[in-house]
């Protein structure tokens, strides 16, 4: 019993430390027409695995214009909140 009990807090402690803490700060991405400002506290009913590759996070393979509108704007819209055009999100 005792070695089943030490198995499972094994077990918690590692999925625990799989999955990292989203930034507490927001990420500011240069782009052409603005920099663009990311609050992960604004998106925490999401599952990281939504944007990027898994739940430790870490840079988005790919991230470029057509992919972050595709991303961003596809979920805004199908979600029916968050910005909508170009200068919500574009900040010169």
């Amino acid at each position: 019993m005792k070695a089943l009990l030490t198995m499972a807090v094994a077990a918690m402690l590692l999925v625990g430390s799989a999955s990292a803490a989203a930034p507490t700060k927001p990420s500011v991405l240069q782009a052409k027409s603005g920099a663009v400002t990311y609050n992960h506290n604004k998106h925490a009913a999401l599952k990281c695995e939504s944007c990027h590759a898994d739940a430790k996070g870490g840079k988005i393979a790919g991230l470029d214009k057509d992919k972050g509108h595709k991303m961003c704007q596809e979920c805004h819209k199908k979600e029916g909140k968050g910005p909508q055009k170009c200068a919500d999100c574009h900040k010169k």
